[in-house]
């Protein structure tokens, strides 16, 4: 029997929550599990994660594989957990980013120019 360690959904529409499971991997993504070993709700600031490592630690030693997204939560449990981020702060443009990357440029040009004319005194 294969045993997966994998989120099942829950909670309303577009306002998920989930439930970290270990389930057989021919059970329903939200039905029949073996063990509750965490929750995930991606809907609060920081996003919370709550996972029992040493469950974790038992089943994947037994066997147990967890899916891709699981294991990022559980990597992310054991360095202490995710980081809250302001929702108003967007990642900038790839314009932008090229604005700053050229205004770096110029700013280290003009700081080696400057430092060669302070050599030459």
């Amino acid at each position: 029997m294969a045993v997966k360690i994998r989120l099942a959904r829950h909670g309303a529409k577009k306002y998920p929550y989930y439930r970290i499971v270990v389930s057989d991997n021919r059970s329903p993504r939200d039905g029949r599990f073996i063990e509750q070993v965490g929750r995930y709700n991606p809907n609060t600031n920081p996003k919370v994660i709550e996972i029992n490592a040493e469950k974790v630690d038992e089943w994947i030693s037994k066997g147990a594989q967890p899916t891709d997204t699981v294991a990022k939560l559980i990597e992310i449990a054991k360095n202490g957990g995710p980081v809250a981020v302001d929702p108003s702060q967007k990642a900038p443009s790839k314009k932008a980013q090229a604005k700053a990357a050229a205004a770096a440029e110029e700013a280290a040009k003009a700081a080696a120019e400057a430092e060669a004319e302070g050599a030459e005194e």
